[in-house]
């Protein structure tokens, strides 16, 4: 049986990491037999035609020898992906008579069709999983481990095409029970500060930047630690609360990365090669898909070999650091995503590794050194509240296998210095009075400032880390102490 009206079906595609919804109207006609794609779509999505086809008939469906026509609106927006593949199907089953009209009331279809007619797995589930929600439908989609962290109250996951229906009746057809989605367990985190030998004053340095978030480069030698220090340093941050993970597992979900570590609450960490493109690091592409600075969202983007990266590439990030996003005007419109990021990143002091160190004599020529430092650029040095230089650690102690910190010890300090915070800004709201330096502090900053021609962004920066040195001393008051430390981090960019 086939009908010659319209079928609409709800399905969505993603634009940047925004779901938009897209009708899928199917349309049986006399004619020439066959399926037309129409709406802009791309190369996958007219792919689909075969897809759908061999799927229909590998789950015991049938397509009329009469000429069927697929319209995908809004027509004046591309489309891209495979996940039309299950609505197109649904549609031309409804229009044809094959399912039932109730079956496409309240739900939105997503997925990729095998050519057996299993529903495959496609890039953004969290983000369909939204419209769904923000529209009060169902969603049908693969069951897939993806969505172990996410809201999934209403969406169902099914194997293959022949799941949408529960009887052998294709036109009395009702949703099979929903799929408890399974979660997946993330491999252990099993780094530790303790691995670390000889290097407290790096340590103080990364706890300073865990309770303020903190912007923090470490200048040393090869060999002295540093990258060892970065991997370590999720062990000592707090795990990300409901709305944190659920902007994460966003943007994970529409770059196609896998999430089973954020489903746990654990923070992403991005340690991209210094040969990364810009939009490799920015975002971009066809489609426009989030760079690593997003996929660092409320977590870690760690740059080693941080003088390595292309000049243009390092200086696209000053942006983001400020605004907290990205913004990229592409002629189809603008495309905006997150990127609340904490910064790390690792640097030779010179081309050799070796300036400063005394057990190493360093070749480079002045010129070189200055060239390779300045590869970084003002600008983006100015953004990074704290720079530590990493001294190569004893030969005897890492020998003898002495132990300083470890990452227990180290959490607590940060979990403490964040509660102060907290309490702190907590009262400073109710008294409606900011608790700033002691006066001898405000007098000693005032000096430093004048003798190291700081800035308006290099005062406040210096300023927010000695708040947080403050904070984890628990001081009330900014002191002489909290305020020379703060500076000492400060004072290598300067020098």
């Amino acid at each position: 049986m086939t009908s010659s009206g319209a079928v609409c079906v709800k399905t969505a595609t993603i634009r940047g990491i925004e779901p938009v919804l897209v009708n899928v109207e199917a349309s049986v006609v006399g004619g020439i037999p066959g399926v037309t794609i129409v709406g802009m779509p791309d190369s996958a999505v007219l792919e689909a035609r075969s897809r759908v086809k061999c799927a229909l008939g590998a789950c015991g469906f049938t397509i009329p020898r009469r000429h069927i026509t697929i319209n995908l609106s809004p027509a004046d927006m591309r489309k891209n992906g495979s996940g039309f593949d299950l609505p197109m199907a649904v549609a031309i089953l409804v229009a044809t008579g094959q399912l039932s009209q109730e079956i496409i009331e309240k739900n939105i279809f997503v997925g990729e069709l095998t050519l057996n007619g299993e529903v495959a797995p496609v890039r953004g589930s969290i983000a369909y999983v939204e419209i769904a929600r923000s529209l009060g439908r169902n969603l049908v989609v693969s069951n897939q481990s993806e969505l172990a962290g996410a809201n999934c109250t209403h969406v169902y996951g099914i194997q293959s095409l022949f799941d949408v229906c529960s009887t052998a009746d294709l036109r009395k057809c009702h949703f099979k029970s929903k799929t408890h989605l399974k979660r997946t367990t993330p491999q252990s985190l099993n780094l530790e500060f303790a691995d670390v030998v000889d290097q407290e004053l790096a340590k103080r340095a990364l706890i300073l930047a865990a309770i303020g978030s903190h912007g923090m480069l470490m200048v040393g030698p090869p060999g002295s630690g540093k990258t060892m220090l970065a991997r370590r340093f999720l062990s000592i941050l707090p795990k990300l609360d409901p709305d944190e993970l659920e902007e994460a597992l966003l943007i994970h979900s529409v770059a196609g990365e896998p999430s089973e570590w954020l489903a746990q609450g654990i923070r992403p960490f991005r340690s991209p090669h210094h040969s990364i493109s810009l939009g490799g690091l920015i975002g971009g592409g066809r489609p426009v898909l989030p760079g690593e600075v997003s996929l660092a969202h409320k977590g870690v983007l760690f740059l080693d070999e941080l003088p390595e990266f292309a000049t243009n590439t390092l200086q696209a990030l000053r942006q983001p650091l400020e605004d907290k996003e990205v913004r990229l005007v592409r002629v189809d419109g603008l495309y905006t995503f997150p990127c609340d990021f904490q910064l790390l990143a690792a640097a030779n002091p010179c081309p050799c590794g070796f300036c400063g160190d005394p057990d190493h004599l360093c070749k480079c020529t002045p010129a070189r050194i200055d060239t390779y430092q300045s590869k970084v650029g003002g600008p983006l040095m100015d953004r990074i509240d704290i720079v530590c230089d990493v001294a190569r650690p004893s030969s005897t102690k890492v020998i003898e296998g002495d132990t300083g910190l470890t990452s227990s010890e180290m959490r607590q300090f940060v979990m403490s210095g964040r509660d102060y915070r907290q309490w702190r800004e907590a009262r400073e709201r109710e008294s409606l009075q900011k608790l700033l330096f002691e006066d001898g502090a405000r007098q000693l900053f005032e000096r430093y400032a004048r003798g190291l021609s700081l800035g308006g962004r290099s005062i406040a920066r210096v300023s927010r880390v000695a708040r947080t040195v403050a904070d984890l001393e628990h001081h009330s008051l900014i002191t002489k102490d909290d305020l020379s430390e703060a500076v000492t981090f400060r004072s290598r960019i300067l020098s």
